[in-house]
């Protein structure tokens, strides 16, 4: 099944935006996410209409990368597909990483990506209202993150204990 999405994946957008793929999912260039989810959800034989989650991954800094994972659902078709983008860690002093935003596609992704942000300090591009949504406006660093550490104090109050 997933070979047919790679198929209108390539033949509408070409073959250099699929970086890899297994049984089970589709790398596609990060630049390109929102391009392929619009491609999935509006073309007649794929219409993933539900976003069911987006997940932000850091995978440390032995491999010095972060990942996306976008896993779309078809209600009518009743078939699924794990989508991913993969990228380099920021360092400390440097901006976060940046994804497109799929939240003009989908409204769940509004809140996914604001988590995503919030926890794992990715910033996606174009999002109309990306601010923290779990934890406060002015804390410190993304707690997901394999080399977060937390602040000894919030406001006067212990974090540690």
């Amino acid at each position: 099944m997933i070979q047919k999405f790679i198929n209108i994946i390539t033949e509408v957008l070409g073959e250099a935006i699929i970086v890899t793929s297994d049984s089970q999912s589709i790398t596609v260039a990060t630049e390109r996410i929102a391009e392929v989810c619009e491609l999935l959800h509006t073309h007649e034989a794929c219409y993933f209409d539900m976003l069911s989650c987006l997940t932000g991954i850091d995978n440390g800094t032995e491999k010095n990368t972060m990942e996306v994972i976008y896993n779309l659902y078809s209600i009518p078709y009743e078939h699924s597909l794990m989508l991913k983008v993969v990228f380099n860690r920021n360092q400390a002093s440097e901006a976060l990483p940046q994804v497109p935003t799929v939240s003009h596609i989908w409204q769940t992704a509004d809140w996914h990506e604001r988590e995503a942000f919030d926890l794992v300090g990715i910033n996606f591009i174009n999002h109309s209202d990306l601010r923290r949504i779990l934890l406060p406006e002015d804390w410190e660093g993304h707690p997901l993150r394999k080399d977060y550490q937390a602040q000894e104090y919030y406001h006067g109050i212990q974090v540690k204990y």
